[in-house]
């Protein structure tokens, strides 16, 4: 029995909830149970009410505002332990085309992709500026070669994630998901899929960010972490070499001048240098250690990653268990099983 669940955080979405969910497949093929997690972020509106009305199947709620990356974080744990083999994240505010879950999850079901990420084609969407483009195509390609994978739409919230790959993310920013866990995904080796989804008009401005510097600023930090956690030797020993490289210059430029009978005046080229190599020695030696600390971390995420497996499992029997037996029907029995062996 394949069960997907499609997660919805939601901040004051009352407005566009309803319609959301009524966009979403109830059918699937290769599906045999579709459920509707709604992750509540602090919401202050009817957004619960309202998604309850319209066909919510489970809502979890923060009860204060965590940001988005902690929601969806929150939905994936929650769709784990509820036994999701497949789980879908989209948005609240409709921008995503509901009828295309069956676009994203097929890859998955096809045995193709463990995650599929939704392509919204911004090149032809008209009411994004020739800016947003332009920062979204370069984005996605520098996500690309960081997480090694090809990837079309690296910021677009609506992508399909299997069970197995769902265990192996670990979502630690406080500002957005998407791309520290494609680049997460990549370096461990799962294979990355996008496919082309349609998209409504949203008329609100973005809740995530003020400006585009301030996007780029956040998102450019959280994609460095990201890679440093996964590649700290590379990044490390570079900016070694490079430290060095800059501070032979003015060593040798000392040494030219010193064989040249000219060296008296040049003594700040030689400390400038020698500082500079130093830097880069120093720079090289964390290289190491932290190169180190990566290898410690990425056997301890193997381990957590087998207790997620076996407690994720538990709770998913249990939550079987309690809808094939209800508290109140076992109750039930157990009052008439006493009632015949008393009488």
């Amino acid at each position: 029995m394949t069960r997907l669940i499609i997660q919805i955080p939601c901040l004051n979405e009352a407005e566009t909830i309803a319609q959301t969910i009524a966009d979403l497949p109830q059918t699937i093929d290769g599906v045999d149970q579709i459920d509707i997690l709604i992750i509540d972020d602090g919401s202050t509106d009817e957004t619960v009410a309202v998604a309850k009305a319209a066909g919510a199947t489970h809502v979890i709620s923060n009860g204060v505002n965590r940001g988005l990356a902690q929601s969806f974080a929150r939905g994936i744990d929650a769709s784990l332990r509820l036994g999701a083999d497949i789980i879908v994240n989209t948005d609240g505010d409709n921008q995503y085309n509901g009828t295309d879950v069956a676009a994203l999850v097929k890859p998955i079901l096809e045995n193709r992709a463990d995650i599929v990420v939704g392509d919204r084609q911004t090149e032809a969407i008209a009411h994004f500026s020739p800016v947003k483009k332009h920062l979204q195509r370069v984005g996605s390609q520098f996500v690309s070669n960081l997480a090694n994978a090809e990837i079309a739409d690296a910021v677009s919230g609506f992508r399909a994630i299997s069970r197995e790959a769902a265990l192996g993310l670990t979502v630690r920013s406080s500002f957005s998901y998407t791309t520290e866990t494609l680049i997460q995904a990549g370096r461990r080796r799962m294979r990355i899929a996008s496919v082309p989804v349609r998209t409504n008009k949203v008329e609100r401005p973005s809740r995530l960010f003020r400006s585009i510097p301030h996007f780029l600023v956040r998102t450019g930090r959280t994609m460095l972490r990201a890679y440093a956690m996964f590649e700290p030797l590379r990044i490390f020993a570079g900016l070694g070499i490079v430290l060095m490289l800059a501070g032979a210059i003015p060593v040798v430029r000392f040494l030219i001048h010193y064989l040249s009978g000219d060296g008296a005046g040049m003594i700040q080229s030689l400390i400038i240098g020698g500082v500079l190599m130093l830097m880069g020695a120093i720079s090289s030696m964390f290289a190491l250690v932290a190169d180190l600390v990566a290898y410690n971390r990425q056997l301890l995420e193997l381990t957590l990653e087998r207790v997620r497996k076996i407690e994720y499992a538990i709770d998913a029997d249990k939550s079987t268990a309690r809808r094939r037996f209800p508290a109140q029907k076992i109750r039930d029995e157990l009052s008439a099983l006493k009632s015949r062996v008393g009488g």
